[in-house]
C-alpha cells in the first residue's frame, strides 16, 4: 500500500461523538464476498437531507473531522475500507480527557490498511470545526502536524504506527522486513514431530 508522508486536502466536518461502526458501514453490507464497493455505502442510514457530507462544500473533501470516540461498537475492517474508499486519506478526531478519539480496534484496523488517524485536543479540534468543511488543509505525518491557515496543530502518534504508515507497511509487511531472518531462523530448527502414543 502507498506510504502517507504529507496530504493537503479539504475537511469534510461531522462532528459528532460516539459515531460506531454499524452508523459507518451497516451489518447489512458486511456479507460481500468483495472488498471494493464500500465507498458508496458509507454512512448509507443516515445519509440525505442535513447530513454534513452530502452539503456541497463536503464534496471532494479528503479529511474527515469527526468527534470523540470515532469507530466505537463492533469490530470490523469494512468500515475503514469504507472511509478509504470514499475518499478519505486520514481521519481527525477529539480526545477528552475522559475519551479517546477511537475505539482501539477501530484504531488497529486504520494502520493496519494505511489510514491515518489523528487525535487533538479539544481546543484544536475545536479550530478546525469552526473552519468548517471545504477548508484546506496540510497534514504532515513525518512532522506530526496539521497546517490550517496559519495555525500549526501538533498531534501525538505512536512510532511504531508512524513508521508503518510512512513505509506503507500492514502487519504482513512489517513482518516480511524480516523474511531473511526467519528463513534462517527456521533452516537451524528441526521439524516438531510428536512421539508415537503407545
Amino acid at each position: 500500500m502507498p506510504g502517507f508522508t504529507t496530504h493537503i486536502g479539504k475537511i469534510a466536518v461531522l462532528n459528532q461523538d460516539q459515531v460506531d461502526t454499524d452508523r459507518i458501514i451497516p451489518a447489512r453490507f458486511l456479507s460481500r464476498v468483495s472488498k471494493a464497493g464500500y465507498g458508496e455505502l458509507v454512512f448509507s442510514d443516515v445519509r440525505g437531507g442535513d447530513f454534513p457530507l452530502d452539503q456541497p462544500e463536503a464534496a471532494g473533501a479528503s479529511i474527515l473531522v469527526v468527534g470523540t470516540n470515532f469507530g466505537c461498537g463492533s469490530s470490523r475492517e469494512h468500515a475503514v475500507w469504507a472511509i478509504q474508499q470514499a475518499g478519505f486519506a486520514c481521519v481527525i478526531s477529539r480526545r477528552d480527557a475522559d475519551s479517546p478519539g477511537y475505539s482501539d480496534i477501530f484504531r488497529g484496523n486504520a494502520a493496519n490498511c494505511g489510514m491515518l488517524l489523528i487525535e487533538l485536543n479539544p481546543t484544536d479540534h475545536a479550530k478546525l470545526v469552526a473552519a468548517g468543511s471545504g477548508s484546506s488543509v496540510t497534514v504532515n505525518l513525518p512532522d506530526q502536524t496539521v497546517l490550517i491557515g496559519t495555525e500549526e496543530l501538533k498531534f501525538e502518534i505512536s512510532e511504531a504506527t508512524k513508521l508503518a504508515l510512512i513505509a506503507g507497511l500492514d502487519l504482513i509487511g512489517t513482518t516480511l522486513q524480516y523474511d531473511e531472518l526467519i528463513a534462517d531462523y527456521e533452516a537451524t530448527k528441526l521439524a516438531f514431530v510428536p512421539s508415537a502414543v503407545a
